[in-house]
């Protein structure tokens, strides 16, 4: 016997068919002997059709209300769920977060999880109970509801998993697993039985949409093994029969993996956007001049690339910021070089940052040579390069996204037989 929680994203529960579905994959796991709790999102579509009316409603509208409002989609699901469950003979109550409680900062829209206190839940599940419990909502130090952000379900329900010590929190997705890349480009794509706490937070954070980048990190941080699964397969399909095999994709310790590829996988992010500051004067503090200010408006700047200019006088600055927020990063630099020696100032949102990841790469040479030269045999200039201890990344011009993703899938033999 064990301790699941598992997570069901919107397209999931999207209508009263599909919450069937996911009630027979709950009864599945019931009827192996486990412990389950249950964490749901809204059903697909509705949180959308809730942040609009907030903002028909007045635009300047309070954050508090607003998570007043965005927070009750899941409160419908986790109805509509616990009934269907009741239904099939299975003991299920729902739990709103407040209830739980799920405690949070009072950084309402995007709060962050503070703490949660897992023992009636441990209680009730040794009973024999069903939690069902509403995702991304929590309850704020002033005893208000709050919302933590897009893709928040995930977070709940990793700390609800390490609140209660599950021994696995499984997440189900429209998806079978994690490739090594989007398949929808490279047909050979192939999916990973496993993959690192860290190849996971670089792939989330660089364009794999699988898994929300602040679930894998408090995944990581508390050891909460995530099992990446299809809600869509049959739930009494061959492959959910036996204990031994798990489907889908197993996020753990790098110690959990026998054969370590050198490189496990290949993400691309579309939402970059590059700016230049031709000929800056080159002194100390103009970078601090720059970037400062940058961050004091929350933009957050990636790969920094500086180049002396043959005056030696001066210097060129490059950086990436995210294309969402490229007009308001333009504002703040205009404001910047007032006061500071500029030439001019270009921006280009045409580009997409593509990365080579794998934990093999703490102990093989040779990866970023053989990354930069699978781009130059396809004539593929480099713009901007930066690397971490398991990943490289570049930018290159957007309209050669797909040809270098399958050259370098290729080039680092994950293409499947």
């Amino acid at each position: 016997m064990a301790r699941l929680v598992m997570k069901f994203g919107g397209t999931s529960v999207a209508d009263l068919e599909r919450i069937a579905n996911v009630a027979a994959h709950v009864k599945r796991e019931v009827d192996h002997g486990h412990e389950v709790a249950v964490v749901v999102s809204a059903m697909a579509g509705t949180t959308n059709q809730l942040v609009e009316w907030t903002r028909e409603a007045d635009r300047l509208h309070d954050a508090r209300e607003y998570d007043t409002v965005v927070a009750t989609g899941e409160q419908v699901t986790v109805g509509l769920l616990s009934i269907t469950l009741q239904k099939m003979g299975v003991h299920a109550r729902s739990w709103l977060g407040w209830q739980i409680p799920i405690r949070t900062d009072g950084a309402h829209g995007a709060a962050r999880i503070a703490d949660i206190d897992g023992g009636p839940l441990v209680e009730r599940l040794q009973q024999g109970q069903v939690a069902v419990i509403a995702g991304f909502q929590g309850l704020g130090p002033d005893n208000r509801i709050t919302t933590l952000g897009r893709g928040g379900s995930d977070t709940s329900a990793v700390a609800i998993a390490a609140a209660i010590k599950a021994d696995r929190c499984d997440i189900y997705t429209d998806v079978d697993g994690v490739y090594t890349t989007d398949p929808r480009i490279v047909a050979k794509a192939r999916k990973l039985d496993r993959i690192s706490y860290e190849e996971m937070l670089e792939m989330a954070s660089l364009g794999a949409k699988v898994l929300q980048t602040r679930s894998v990190e408090l995944a990581m941080v508390h050891r909460v093994r995530l099992q990446v699964r299809s809600s869509f397969d049959a739930p009494d399909a061959p492959q959910f029969a036996g204990e031994d095999f798990v489907p889908g994709t197993l996020v753990c310790d790098e110690e959990e993996i026998v054969e370590q590829q050198v490189v496990s996988g290949i993400a691309y992010s579309k939402d970059e956007a590059k700016i230049t500051l031709v000929k800056v004067e080159d002194k100390p503090g103009i970078a601090a001049s720059i970037f400062g200010p940058l961050a004091d408006a929350s933009i957050n700047v990636d790969m920094i690339i500086q180049n002396v200019s043959d005056d030696g006088r001066s210097t060129d600055m490059t950086f990436t910021v995210p294309q969402a927020e490229l007009p308001r990063a333009e504002e703040v630099i205009n404001k910047v070089i007032s006061g500071i020696r500029c030439e001019q100032v270009r921006t280009d949102p045409g580009v997409v940052k593509v990365s080579v990841i794998g934990i093999g790469m703490r102990s093989h040479a040779g990866v970023a040579q053989a990354m930069f030269r699978t781009l130059s045999e396809k004539g593929i200039n480099i713009q901007a390069i930066t690397t971490s201890e398991i990943k490289i990344s570049v930018l290159i011009d957007a309209e050669y996204t797909e040809l270098a993703v399958r050259a370098l899938h290729s080039a680092y033999g994950l293409d499947s037989e």
